[in-house]
């Protein structure tokens, strides 16, 4: 046998090993593909990836070797994926308003293998994650600009459902019109009232006539349906490539800073592994209501403050069913799933009358 020989059977019965391997890690992706879809997660995840590629290259001594062996680690990430996506392709994803809408848009960020299915309002998409229609729902909680989705803090206050993840989704207003017009044909603008609002600078500036209409989405296929090339909507580019229709100029809106934060919500929580180590892009949302006493409050954001947890956002919302009484919102950085986290919530548990873990999520 010569070199050449001996290699192509080491090699052969290395691809051997390779292909049982290759084969249980498969099976174990679909484990991976299940949990996901019955927690509402994305199957890209970042995070994990880099992770996986920092911790298995390191195994490697030969330093040239290493950088082919981070590519195939890529490249057999990308096929997992790729497979996990080919299980999950079932899975439905809800959202208030129609195709082309923000939320729309949100979606497909969020779970770009999935079905999307349009409901008329919140409240419909988040009840047809709680009686099985889809696995999961996307809705805005919070926009930079206008401040709390009311409706979505109050889902979750009272809905059985659970954030795992959170997106926040630029706003680029842009000025669409049908194939042919120019900014100088433009005589009226259409759009959601708050998209006009957002853009009232530039709209004044050009003269133009404002028109408000249910969305942004449903503003851009009235323009396209009208075939006329003196009306133009306000909305994103991508609605724009939705409907055909042509972009005139892009970011419009007087602030650049105007973010709308969207929460995916299913049917299951999602917790992080009971790690020690504290890590910075960890995070979970607390609900709860505090006894109508001197000190209540006080107290529990003590409790939290006491566990070392960096609380980022508190807000207060009225209880519907209740007059002049209030929830309160917590979000805080930090994985719960700990002992210090289970301490905190039993702690939390004797002092606040209700209270929630919502969710946890990663940045």
């Amino acid at each position: 046998m010569n070199e050449l020989e001996a290699a192509r059977g080491i090699i052969n019965e290395v691809d051997c090993e390779m292909a049982k391997l290759f084969e249980k890690r498969m099976k174990a992706s679909e484990l991976v593909a299940k949990y996901k879809k019955e927690h509402g997660l994305s199957i890209l995840d970042t995070s994990r990836e880099n992770e996986v590629v920092n911790k298995n290259s390191a195994y490697i001594e030969d330093e040239i070797v290493k950088e082919y062996y981070v590519e195939f680690l890529k490249n057999t990430m990308s096929i997992s994926r790729s497979y996990q996506a080919r299980l999950n392709e079932g899975m439905r994803v809800a959202y208030s308003g129609v195709e082309g809408a923000f939320a729309h848009i949100a979606s497909k960020r969020l779970y770009p293998e999935a079905t999307y299915v349009s409901y008329k309002d919140f409240e419909s998409a988040y009840s047809a994650v709680e009686n099985g229609e889809c696995d999961v729902c996307v809705l805005p909680i919070e926009n930079s600009y206008a401040g709390d989705v009311s409706t979505v803090m109050d889902l979750l206050f009272s809905g059985s459902l659970y954030v795992n993840q959170v997106l926040d989704l630029e706003i680029n207003h842009c000025l669409i019109a049908n194939e042919g017009a120019t900014k100088d044909d433009i005589k009226k603008v259409i759009s959601h009232p708050q998209a006009l609002a957002q853009c009232s600078e530039y709209i004044n500036k050009h003269g133009y006539e404002q028109i408000s209409y249910q969305n942004t989405a449903l503003a851009a296929k009235f323009v396209k349906e009208s075939n006329d090339k003196e009306i133009a909507a306000i909305a994103s580019d991508e609605t724009a490539k939705i409907f055909g229709l042509n972009i005139l100029e892009s970011k419009i809106n007087s602030s650049r800073n105007n973010t709308t934060r969207f929460v995916a919500f299913s049917r299951a929580l999602n917790l992080s592994p009971n790690d020690t180590k504290r890590k910075m892009n960890e995070h979970f949302m607390l609900v709860f209501t505090v006894k109508n006493e001197a000190g209540a409050l006080a107290k529990t954001i003590d409790i939290i403050g006491a566990h070392r947890y960096n609380m980022r956002n508190l807000r207060s919302r009225p209880m519907k069913e209740l007059l002049w009484n209030y929830y309160f919102f917590v979000e805080a950085d930090g994985n719960i799933n700990t002992q210090n986290g289970k301490d905190m919530l039993r702690e939390l548990g004797a002092t606040c009358d209700r209270l929630k873990l919502v969710g946890t999520y990663h940045s």
